[in-house]
């Protein structure tokens, strides 16, 4: 089974939480580094690319931990895979 070292998504979320809190949120439950750009601010929402990095990353938890936050996940823009014991 590969391991996923890399993620870029393209997420919809609403002004609250801030987007400190939503990278945190998503960083203590997937044991990673996160970096989110802001790419579009509305009246209610904001469109942001969330790239997260770690040696294991499990998509379901980020995935909660996106929805628990009120957001939503538009699209999987960029993934990076190793074999177990490969290298990325």
């Amino acid at each position: 089974m590969a391991i996923v070292r890399r993620l870029v998504l393209d997420i919809l979320k609403p002004h609250q939480p801030n987007v400190l809190t939503f990278s945190n949120a998503i960083a203590d439950v997937a044991d990673c580094a996160v970096k989110v750009v802001v790419l579009e601010v509305d009246e209610h929402t904001e469109t942001l690319r969330v790239e997260i990095e770690g040696d294991n990353l499990d998509f379901a938890t980020i995935e909660k931990a996106i929805a628990d936050a009120g957001a939503s996940l538009h699209s999987i823009d960029e993934v990076a895979v190793v074999s177990k014991g490969g290298e990325a």
